[in-house]
């Protein structure tokens, strides 16, 4: 990570807003509901299934966690009214986790019975490392009523492997991916190789005990090392899925895809798209350089 791309990531909201939007247009279905159907129903044509989500997180205010609620609920509710082939994966902080658990609670709850009533499954994202114990909370209080729940652990983190171990004894429906947060080093590892590693102990244990496994992955090392731990298992595309960001890689995904994997894309959308794109850019100082040498190019 160079000097430059540094110093172009601390003055993001120098860039003009239309040069944002069309560097994220390929990651983003879109500002509305509408854009959304349309993008995941292209990919289900494809032969793609989808994970949809609605852009927003942190949120500090409670009107914002209930909106978000019945947003999510309309969400699910189009879904199955243009019979798309998706689920919802939902950020705990954006229903309320950082104001209070039990909101929280409350919140995914709501969504899980408009999920269930229209035979649907949501996922718990997993976001950074101080939400960590907070969101497995949530996860285990509505696992015991609902079995259209899932949730995702990170490989980057040092304490995954023990949460994955206790996931595996409830046979949980679990998202295995890198984790892209920066955390503190004496709770997450550094060494990309470290990371892969335990990636590929994470899915092979995970589906040792017959967990249904979401690989998310954009690493062809890592997709063929899960190839190999499903091979070894005997499992079918019905017990694991792979699963890729709308917009990355879209070769890799069309091979995985041909090799008769499962495949899952995760399409966000949302009026949220600035600040989230934004956030995305500062966790990705060489794409922010990339974006204002662009600019400067005017391309």
């Amino acid at each position: 990570m160079g000097l430059i791309d540094r110093m172009v990531a601390s003055t993001l909201p120098l860039i003009p807003k239309p040069v944002v939007r069309k560097v994220a247009a390929p990651y983003i279905a879109g500002e509305r509901l509408e854009d959304l159907l349309r993008v995941a129903a292209e990919l289900n044509r494809d032969g793609y299934v989808v994970a949809a989500a609605i852009l927003g997180e942190f949120v500090s205010k409670l009107e914002e966690a209930e909106a978000a609620v019945e947003e999510y609920r309309a969400l699910l509710d189009a879904l199955k009214a243009r019979q798309v082939d998706a689920y919802v994966h939902v950020k705990p902080t954006h229903l309320g986790l950082l104001l209070d658990q039990e909101l929280c609670v409350r919140n995914v709850r709501s969504i899980l019975e408009t999920a269930s009533r229209n035979g649907q499954f949501v996922r718990m994202d997993m976001e950074d490392s101080p939400c960590t114990d907070a969101t497995f909370a949530v996860y285990y209080k509505l696992h015991e009523e609902y079995e259209n729940l899932g949730v995702v652990v990170q490989a980057r983190l040092r304490r995954t492997l023990a949460d994955v171990r206790k996931l595996a004894q409830v046979k949980a429906n679990v998202r295995v991916c890198k984790g892209i947060y920066i955390e503190p080093h004496n709770i997450a590892y550094t060494d990309p190789e470290i990371i892969r590693r335990n990636f590929s102990i994470l899915v092979d244990e995970l589906m040792q005990a017959g967990c249904h496994v979401a690989i998310a992955t954009h690493d062809e090392r890592l997709v063929w090392e899960s190839e190999r731990v499903i091979e070894r298992h005997g499992l079918t595309p019905a017990d694991y899925e792979f699963q890729m960001l709308l917009g990355v890689l879209p070769h890799l995904r069309r091979v995985v895809k041909g090799s008769g994997h499962r495949l899952r894309v995760a399409v966000p959308f949302g009026p949220s798209w600035y600040a989230y794109s934004l956030r995305r850019l500062r966790k990705n100082p060489a794409i922010a350089g990339y974006v204002m040498r662009s600019m400067f190019k005017g391309s």
